[in-house]
């Protein structure tokens, strides 16, 4: 296995390259050439691929783009390369595994496979949306610990201290962030739950100096970092810091990434390709304990659409039938909070990750762009979604996405955004109104008529 030293050398040393060249004589030649060598085609009608061997030939096409390809270090305009015997070394020799909580809480992160009983890691929160106050952010950490089948949490990101707007690489972005890791962690305290990981570190923080320097603020080391690329397959020395600070401290992390559907990757072929090759980037580069992926849209910046999940479906497929490091997909749905949209967009696309193998983080609502829009209510049912349909044939999952894609892919282009949280939770006990918990029963009944096998 090559060492995080040897990672950093290469990111020094590694051949000469600038950042437009490697875009598109490097990386878009590549994946086009890798989609059309193996074959790998898209078919909307199938979300949830049952085919075994295109889900190897993903995986095999994701193995051939980064041996040639490797990681562009944007800092040092350097190329982090590895030959094909380092990276099958690796994938061979990986054995790190996370296990993440305290007390109660504390559990290792599974290793899953298509259609396997074993149950997600599921993982619920805002995935650092935007919240307007300090009041708002503490009152949806005690909702989302209050989760019965959450296994972690990812915070929100608030947006000012005192007032005054948080910018970067100033100090109040240091003071936004140790704020994020106080209130996380007295809120959790307030539910009950202590010992619950949070697993997006510092939310507020886009940092190397500020996610550091809140880490000593509270975050035990049973909690995690995620660290994420920046597309496609480019790093810089902020990031790498952050993770030469992990491997000293012992820390753990979720290696995140979210290749553009229609950016460089090109069209889903090439951005399931490109998810598969993060997973090696994870292994070899960030020596993470967890792939956390969330391919994206580039036109409607959601993961819900028919292409989406078959990306979301086929790169989860890949991964988990040919690489020792497990992943966490993430949710990235277009409604927000008391729709009929956004539980069918959270079940189709649980359904999508699940039985390919996947653990889960639900759900970034509302493209994760909309103000006080996310609840604890979407992340609960997306864990409900997942325990109900363990064991569930990928056949089957497709039978019923297709059914629940059909009630909203019209409205992907303009999905409604919903009500803010202070309309669906009461803000002071963090409890639903009457209104939401009716609509909640309404819509999970209609949801188990689609074919959710809810067990209540």
């Amino acid at each position: 296995m090559v060492v995080f030293s040897e990672v950093v050398n290469r990111a020094l040393n590694g051949p000469f390259a600038r950042e437009k060249d490697f875009d598109q004589k490097m990386f878009m030649r590549k994946t086009a050439e890798v989609v059309s060598k193996y074959g790998i085609g898209c078919d909307k009608n199938h979300p949830v691929p049952s085919d075994n061997d295109l889900a190897d030939r993903v995986f095999q096409a994701a193995l051939d783009l980064y041996a040639e390809v490797g990681t562009y270090c944007i800092d040092s305009q350097r190329i982090i390369q590895f030959s094909r015997e380092e990276i099958l070394e690796g994938l061979r020799d990986y054995s790190k595994q996370g296990r993440f909580g305290q007390g109660i809480d504390s559990k290792p992160f599974p290793r899953r496979t298509p259609e396997c009983l074993i149950p997600p890691w599921c993982s619920v929160g805002a995935c650092g949306g935007a919240v307007s106050s300090e009041e708002v952010f503490s009152s949806l950490m005690r909702g989302y610990a209050s989760i019965p089948l959450a296994d972690s949490i990812t915070t929100p990101s608030l947006m000012s201290v005192d007032g005054v707007p948080i910018r970067g690489k100033t100090p109040l972005e240091l003071e936004g962030s140790i704020r994020t890791v106080l209130l996380s962690k007295d809120a959790v305290q307030q539910a009950g739950r202590a010992g619950i990981p949070i697993v997006n570190g510092v939310a507020s923080a886009s940092t190397d100096t500020a996610t550091i320097g809140a880490d000593h603020f509270g975050l035990s080391r049973t909690d995690a970092w995620e660290i994420s690329a920046i597309a496609e397959m480019k790093v810089d020395f902020s990031l790498l810091n952050k993770v030469a600070y992990l491997q000293r401290m012992g820390g753990q992390h979720w290696n995140a990434t979210a290749p553009i559907m229609g950016g460089y990757a090109g069209g889903p072929e090439g951005a399931a390709i490109a998810t598969a090759a993060y997973n090696i980037q994870a292994i070899m580069i960030n020596k993470a304990e967890v792939h956390h992926p969330f391919s994206n849209h580039i036109r409607y910046l959601t993961n819900t659409g028919r292409e989406m999940l078959w990306i979301a479906s086929v790169s989860s497929q890949a991964i988990t039938r040919n690489s020792p490091l497990p992943l966490a997909a993430l949710c990235f749905a277009g409604a927000g909070p008391m729709t009929e949209m956004i539980f069918y967009e959270i079940a189709a696309w649980t359904l999508a990750a699940v039985t390919s193998g996947a653990s889960i983080e639900v759900a970034a609502i509302a493209k994760n762009t909309v103000l006080d829009h996310t609840t604890p209510y979407e992340p609960q049912f997306g864990t409900e979604v997942a325990h109900a349909i363990l064991g569930m044939e990928r056949k089957e999952a497709n039978e019923i996405c297709l059914k629940l894609v059909e009630r909203y892919e019209e409205d992907l282009v303009h999905p409604p955004t919903g009500k803010k949280y202070q309309e669906c939770f009461n803000v002071k006990d963090s409890t639903p109104t009457k209104e939401y918990r009716d609509f909640y029963k309404v819509v999970k009944k209609k949801t188990k008529d689609l074919g959710i096998p809810f067990k209540v």
